[in-house]
């Protein structure tokens, strides 16, 4: 990966690294692409384990609730009107 990058184009890319970042961001940066790096390589070592084949899904502790057919086609109720009140004075 490296083999075409040559000691000045990495130190370059280091500064440049060090200018946007700054060097008290450096090991927080490095420990997190670590960490990914890491995560990455056991997901795909572990894929393997994984079962994906279709099989026999366990009942669902309560049925969804049904909704009547005469719920469905009624008409919303219409909304309250508000009255006045006289004006006195």
């Amino acid at each position: 990966m490296f083999g075409s990058f040559g000691w000045m184009e990495l130190m370059l890319i280091l500064i440049i690294v060090l200018i946007i970042f700054g060097a008290g961001k450096l090991p927080q940066l490095g420990e997190g692409l670590g960490k990914a790096i890491k995560g990455f390589k056991k997901s795909v070592h572990e894929a393997d384990a994984i079962d994906v084949t279709p099989g026999e899904q366990p009942p669902a502790t309560q049925p969804p609730p049904q909704v009547s057919a005469q719920a469905q086609s009624a008409p919303p109720p219409p909304a309250p009107v508000p009255q006045e009140h006289p004006k006195q004075g």
